[in-house]
């Protein structure tokens, strides 16, 4: 089994610049407005779908009752949204 490693943006932006000649600053600067139209176009409640790759869509959890750490005091939790990613059949094949 693979060790675990956690990849940084700034792993992907030197990857992205080894593999395409780019300069690391113009990679950045793509990617960075990627994640923020993602980001913006989540927040107006669209799907981004990424074909191949997968989906962001956002998500609601309904109201719910719960319980206070520590006591027994029931609390209630609001409603809210959540950002969620669908991996796509070609992700899934290749992560296994």
């Amino acid at each position: 089994m693979a060790t675990s490693k956690t990849v940084s943006k700034a792993d992907l932006v030197t990857t992205v610049s080894e593999e395409t000649g780019l300069k690391k600053k113009d990679v950045k600067d793509v990617m960075d407005a990627m994640l923020d139209q993602v980001t913006t176009s989540l927040d107006k409640g669209a799907k981004v779908q990424l074909t191949g790759f997968g989906t962001f869509e956002v998500r609601a959890r309904k109201a719910r009752t719960g319980v206070k750490p520590g006591t027994t005091e029931k609390i209630k939790i609001p409603s809210s949204k959540y950002p969620a990613f669908k991996p796509g059949k070609s992700l899934k094949e290749k992560v296994k």
